[in-house]
């Protein structure tokens, strides 16, 4: 007979593991502060937006700010993300399969168009520019800094990658989003139907970019399972966008995304 001791039985997928429940707020709550950049962010703000009692919230931050995630203004006692986020993420210094595939493709199409160009990639519920390219044009929209965040379906490059989505899954993030919307001007109804013109165009078209004046259009990029996981963006002032050329535009912007797509699956193990 067998001396060994019986062992446990397997976790199945539906029982919640010890302690997700409190990494998942933590992570929830570094999200909504890393959309305030530098100038941080409110406590009530994070309350509204998570969906999580006061007390919680307040808990979270504080234990996040005692490891050094989190820190606090001295003055307008707003919470933004620390510098020890910055020290940890040196730890990972080889640039992603996808950065490294689009920075010829982006240098090339910049070339192309002339006006600002930015790669926008999803994280989460979120998307986040990792690259914006300055154009020859004299005048260039510079909406958006590298390593802005947003709710996914804010910007022309978040509604892009949700199109790109299955419709169930896109909406189930839009709901998710819902109260987030509000501080950028805009809603769950007009993300959806924002969706639907981008499907069938096959690419999004912002007529008024985050910046009054603007034109945006933005063409998703796949990984080579078929996710949504980015999007290019080019933004100009509305004279540079008119009909015909916002057609050369979105040509241009979807033969690179396709030649980014290529590459990522070449180099691909």
């Amino acid at each position: 007979m067998d001396n060994a001791s019986p062992s446990r039985p397997a976790r199945g997928r539906s029982e919640p593991r010890p302690g997700a429940q409190a990494i998942r707020r933590a992570l929830s709550v570094l999200r909504i502060l890393a959309a305030g950049r530098s100038n941080g962010v409110p406590l009530a703000e994070v309350v509204q937006v998570t969906g999580l009692t006061r007390p919680t919230v307040h808990r979270i931050v504080h234990v996040l700010i005692e490891e050094g995630i989190v820190e606090q203004h001295p003055k307008t006692g707003r919470y933004a993300i620390g510098g020890q986020v910055g020290e940890l993420a040196l730890a990972r210094q080889s640039r992603s399969p996808l950065l490294a595939a689009a920075d010829d493709v982006l240098e090339q199409t910049l070339q192309q168009v002339g006006d600002t160009l930015f790669l926008t990639v999803r994280t989460g519920n979120d998307t986040l520019c990792v690259d914006r390219r300055i154009g020859s044009y004299p005048i260039q929209v510079l909406s958006i800094e590298v390593g802005a965040r947003r709710p996914l379906g804010v910007s022309s490059a978040g509604v892009a990658i949700l199109a790109a989505m299955p419709t169930a899954e896109a909406k189930k993030i839009v709901a998710a989003n819902e109260v987030r919307f509000r501080a950028y001007r805009t809603s769950a109804s007009t993300v959806l139907e924002q969706i639907s013109a981008a499907r069938r165009r096959g690419y999004n078209l912002r007529e008024v970019g985050l910046v009054q004046g603007t034109k945006s259009i933005s063409t998703w990029i796949k990984t080579p399972d078929g996710r949504p996981a980015a999007a290019i963006t080019v933004s100009a002032v509305r004279v540079r966008l008119g009909p015909r050329r916002e057609q050369e535009v979105a040509e241009i912007l979807l033969q690179a995304a396709r030649t980014i797509e290529q590459v990522i699956r070449v180099s691909s193990p």
